[in-house]
């Protein structure tokens, strides 16, 4: 069942939530990538003074399971404690660049959660057949 898959992602992003640096926020937020192999791969808020350089969760989560080789990146999972949470406008990017298909969970609150694919939650959005057809129109 895809509900199950769904919440035991959310626990997943839940735990990784636990290891947030954020000293600046106080906003802890875990991630949990499903990839296609079976594997899940986890990541969290890395802040920094200059907070330019902060690192989101999600992105964090991404760029793991890239560094371990994967290719197909299914499910996206967002836990916050406040619930209703959607990943910020730079990791929407990198999520369709990475995992173009993939839906994206959140935690609505202690019991809900929200489902929805990227491409929905990022319409209209810029991607490599943008830049193609750039080249293309430059040469």
């Amino acid at each position: 069942m895809k509900e199950k898959k769904y919440i035991k992602l959310i626990e997943e992003a839940k735990a990784a939530a636990k290891n947030s640096r954020s000293k600046y926020s106080k906003f802890s937020v875990g991630s949990a990538v499903l990839c296609a192999s079976g594997k899940i791969y986890k990541g969290t808020n890395i802040e920094n003074a200059s907070y330019g350089l902060t690192n989101c969760a999600e992105r964090s989560a991404l760029f793991n399971a890239v560094s371990a080789g994967e290719k197909n990146i299914e499910i996206v999972a967002v836990w916050t404690k406040s619930g209703s949470v959607f990943p910020c406008g730079a990791c929407r990017q990198v999520i369709l660049e990475l995992a173009p298909q993939a839906d994206i969970v959140v935690n609505k609150n202690a019991k809900d959660i929200i489902v929805i694919n990227i491409k929905d939650l990022l319409p209209y959005s810029f991607s490599g057949k943008n830049l193609k057809r750039a080249i293309a129109n430059c040469e």
